[in-house]
């Protein structure tokens, strides 16, 4: 007892040393961390979610945060439902995403939009791999994640995380602040949606073919594991691809995941063929040719909510104390909102 005494006195000055560097290293990290809500924040807030009270999932590119409006799907469906993906989301970085919120959540379904595997066909996408990374905490999922989207001598340029972000020091402003001021409450309130608001003069015309492209085996391969994934752990799986400005090449590799849907019982909506049903005007109702604005995020997730409720059994939570973050968050939306029409005057 005495030698152990003895030692750790030896080594105290060491082992305050490696504590405080420890503590200025997830400082730090947090500090440089980019504050955005395209996939970083949508992570980041995850973890603050009430355990188990996520029944639906919506994962994929910045179609999803953008588009799934969860503030109107809770208001008029009663769905607990949380935009956890990151910009041009590839289906590898899904899968472990999906590993991921399944550690604290016990989703009911699973809502894969398809689009950035129909359009970026690279076994490795290094664009928006910080929007995909820096925000999942540290684990053995994370390193497995890591090593799965990077080249091995391209791993240092984002892990750890303060390795790829530290030269952000020049671009520090208040929104750094402002994010040591968020509370518990505050990023539980945040339910992944990201509204964008203005129009895009564009014209739409429906692109109907029966062509199928070939995907990637690496596409297919974790499409597969995240087909397995939800059957192994009795979650639905949902494949949608949400209303944008297609292209006929990425109509062909709809057409194929369609097939491979069917070949596994699973549902899928290509929305891009629903404009009719859904009340959808490309003119009024998309940002870019790519991302819908606010107005065009309720009227699909108006559409996507009635699909939901008619396929599946998702439980109606309004009313339950448990799940009053949600309707914090409908208030957050409301206030960006308003902030946005107050500007317009």
């Amino acid at each position: 007892m005495n030698k152990i005494i003895s030692l750790f006195k030896k080594n105290i000055v060491f082992i305050i040393l490696t504590i405080i560097s420890i503590f200025v290293l997830i400082f730090l990290t947090k500090l440089f961390v980019p504050h955005t809500k395209h996939g970083i924040y949508q992570s980041q807030c995850m973890y603050k979610q009430p355990e188990d009270s996520i029944d639906v999932v919506f994962m994929g590119s910045s179609h999803i945060h953008c588009d799934v409006n969860t503030a109107y799907l809770w208001q008029n469906y009663g769905i607990s439902g949380y935009d956890y993906s990151a910009a041009e989301q590839p289906l590898w970085i899904t899968y472990y995403f999906l590993k991921e919120i399944c550690k604290t959540q016990s989703p009911k379904l699973i809502v894969l939009d398809l689009f950035a595997p129909a359009s970026f066909t690279d076994d490795y996408q290094y664009d928006f791999m910080p929007d995909n990374l820096y925000g999942m905490n540290f684990s053995l999922n994370k390193l497995q994640m890591i090593l799965t989207c990077c080249e091995f001598d391209k791993i240092t340029e984002y892990f750890p995380t303060l390795f790829g972000s530290h030269t952000r020091y020049t671009e520090l402003d208040e929104t750094d602040k402002e994010k040591f001021d968020l509370s518990n409450k505050d990023m539980a309130s945040f339910k992944g949606f990201t509204p964008y608001f203005g129009k895009t003069k564009t014209e739409c015309n429906e692109i109907i073919t029966d062509e199928h492209a070939e995907l990637t085996e690496k596409t297919r391969t974790y499409l597969q594991k995240i087909i397995d994934y939800t059957n192994e752990n009795g979650i639905e799986l949902y494949l949608i691809v949400s209303p944008y400005i297609s292209t006929y090449e990425e109509e062909t590799a709809y057409n194929t995941f369609k097939a491979i849907a069917n070949e596994n019982n699973i549902i899928m909506d290509n929305m891009n063929h629903h404009y009719a049903n859904m009340g959808f005007i490309p003119e009024k109702h998309l940002f870019d040719n790519s991302h819908l604005n606010y107005s065009g995020s309720k009227i699909f997730s108006d559409y996507l909510g009635k699909k939901i409720k008619e396929y599946y059994d998702i439980e109606d939570h309004r009313g339950d104390p448990y799940y009053s973050s949600w309707d914090d968050g409908c208030l957050e939306i409301e206030k960006i909102v308003s902030e946005h029409k107050s500007k317009k005057k």
